[in-house]
């Protein structure tokens, strides 16, 4: 199984260096359409290579995708929590229910003779 995760990986970082080799031409990023930048005197841009632009946004659409399902599994945890919780008071009280049973005498009529006279 390791050796099939490595080849996987290693096929990965191949097709990334093809993509990297072949899309080396830069580009302009613009922050805001020229229209919009032009009217509000915001014209940010930078120029980089095509793949830096397509890793960036495989990296943020991923680190979406992480963050989206951390929020969405939520409740999961919640519960979990609390049935951790629940658990953890339910041992303890099993616990202290077989110390009082404990503490009982075995035979009757040593609980007999045990009893304070009156």
């Amino acid at each position: 199984m390791r050796i099939l995760r490595l080849l996987l990986l290693a096929l990965i970082a191949a097709v990334l260096v093809v993509v990297a080799v072949a899309n080396r031409a830069p580009v302009v990023v613009h922050a805001l359409p020229p229209e919009a930048g032009d009217f509000l005197g915001l014209s940010w841009s930078v120029q980089m290579p095509l793949f830096l632009l397509i890793f960036a946004g495989i990296v943020v659409g991923l680190a979406l995708g992480f963050v989206w399902e951390w929020a969405r599994e939520r409740q999961h945890r919640v519960t979990a929590v609390k049935a951790k919780r629940e658990a953890a008071y339910l041992a303890g009280e099993v616990d202290r229910l077989k110390t009082k049973a404990d503490e009982k005498p075995k035979d009757e009529v040593l609980a007999l003779l045990d009893k304070p006279a009156r």
